[in-house]
């Protein structure tokens, strides 16, 4: 298979994260419709965190367990720096202090709601930016099986973490170009990886980009806890982000047992 063929199947897989966006022109005009779909977005999120910080951490135990703690002691301050940029990072570009308007006072207004959701992507376009990496970086050491295997599993992803970027404007129905600029970011850096990846492969790169999102991520699920929390739905809140995260572990069970 060409390298242009991977890139094209690279692109592919962050194009299914369009797959989840029509969702956002969901009429969600029940509270407990949109609380729920809050917290199936949380769900989603919180297997990303997992996923994304586990794959962060990979190279650092597989340093520890080789006895170079040089090594591991730089790649995890790396992680630690950037995953800190990422979550505390993001309350100043969103132009706010601690002492601004609430996560639920912002989310409430269909502009907070924009913002929130572009911060989603945001967030979830840098794990996918690392995720196309892993892709470009298996297809140039001549790993091809496992090369489509990744697009395939991360393309399942993509199409679940669509809903999770527009989850917080069900109701507001943004336009469908809104929408398209939010499938670019999130879905777009997937292609772009790729195509890095084929070239220059650093484990270091990839630990910060993973760094970068899993903050990011972070930051994301817990302006969303506070929405939720302001919806009083306890038990709702809590099935829907069950759902979620299974939703996140049947997609990557799927995609395992099938490379098994």
């Amino acid at each position: 298979m060409s390298p242009l063929s991977i890139v094209l199947l690279g692109a592919v897989a962050g194009l299914t994260i369009f797959l989840g966006l029509p969702l956002g022109r969901l009429r969600a005009e029940t509270p407990r419709l949109r609380t729920g779909l809050n917290a199936l977005a949380i769900g989603i999120l919180l297997f990303l965190l997992w996923d994304v910080l586990s794959k962060a951490w990979e190279p650092v135990d597989q340093a520890l367990s080789a006895g170079d703690l040089g090594a591991s002691l730089g790649q995890g301050l790396l992680l630690a720096i950037t995953f800190g940029l990422g979550l505390v990072g993001l309350v100043y570009v969103d132009g706010r202090s601690w002492r601004g308007p609430s996560a639920d006072e912002v989310a409430a207004t269909p502009q907070g709601a924009r913002r929130l959701a572009l911060t989603i992507a945001v967030g979830i376009g840098l794990h996918n930016f690392a995720e196309g990496l892993a892709i470009g970086t298996a297809a140039a050491q001549g790993q091809l099986a496992f090369a489509i295997l990744l697009i395939i599993g991360f393309g399942l992803h993509n199409a679940t973490e669509g809903f999770g970027i527009v989850a917080p404007m069900a109701g507001t129905r943004p336009s469908w170009g809104y929408l398209a600029l939010l499938g670019l970011i999130g879905g777009g850096p997937t292609f772009v990886g790729t195509v890095v990846g084929q070239v220059f492969a650093n484990s270091l790169v990839s630990i910060a980009f993973l760094g970068l999102a899993a903050g990011s991520i972070l930051y994301v699920v817990i302006e969303l806890l506070a929405v939720a929390r302001r919806a009083n739905l306890r038990a709702l809140v809590a099935w829907c982000v069950f759902a979620g995260i299974a939703a996140g572990f049947i997609t990557d069970g799927i995609v395992t047992a099938a490379g098994a």
